[in-house]
């Protein structure tokens, strides 16, 4: 269960009321790669093979579909399997992130040059975007504690995400686009996230292999 309701105390710069408010769920999930464990990672839980997949793509352990030999989700145990058919050792060091934290080590692999793409959106169909991912975090909506982001293009919002850590969010699309085999060369991202080099790093890296 993603949302939990518990008895808490509002001070509304008056007085104190007691009330019933929903509270967003915070999980550890470990990500095991090849037998390893790689990494832990505070979410709410959700949609954890694009989390796994969409890491692992951020960091350049993948790059397509076909580099997956299996991916088995363990809700119960609070972990996600991965196989890759190389079978190489990761070379991402063993960490912790909490949900705010920064992540990955490819930092000294940003690409370099200028990304060349056509999409052209005005600034009215920019705040239309968000507008409508804002409509769409039913999360956030009733606990004011998530971020969302979305893959969009041209004709409006394909997929949104949310979670407790915003780069949760940038990996759960970068894995569903690649799970899905998704054209992301004329797509866009959408984020209520503060734009961190992390998330420039996450994306960027995606837009010279197609977001």
């Amino acid at each position: 269960m993603t949302i939990e309701r518990f008895d808490v105390r509002i001070y509304d710069g008056k007085k104190l009321s007691r009330v019933a408010a929903d509270i967003i769920r915070e999980v550890t999930v470990e990500i095991i790669l090849n037998n390893r464990k790689i990494i832990t990672i505070a979410c709410t839980g959700n949609h954890l093979k694009e989390l796994a997949v969409g890491f692992l793509r951020s960091e350049g352990v993948i790059e397509t579909l076909e580099d997956l030999k299996k991916v088995v989700v363990s809700h119960e145990e609070g972990r996600v399997d991965i196989f890759t058919k190389k079978g190489d050792k990761p070379s991402i060091s063993m960490k912790t992130i909490a949900s705010s934290g920064s992540r990955g080590d490819r930092m000294d692999k940003i690409p370099s040059g200028v990304l060349e793409s056509e999409i052209a959106i005005s600034s009215h169909h920019v705040l239309n975007l968000m507008e409508d991912l804002l409509k769409s975090s039913n999360l956030h909506s009733a606990t004011h504690g998530t971020h969302c982001s979305a893959l969009a293009d041209v004709n409006g919002i394909l997929v949104s995400r949310e979670d407790i850590g915003r780069h949760n969010t940038i990996d759960m699309l970068g894995g569903y686009s690649l799970l899905e085999e998704i054209d992301c060369s004329d797509k866009i991202i959408v984020t209520t996230g503060r734009v961190s080099s992390e998330i420039v790093t996450k994306v960027w890296g995606r837009a010279n292999s197609g977001l």
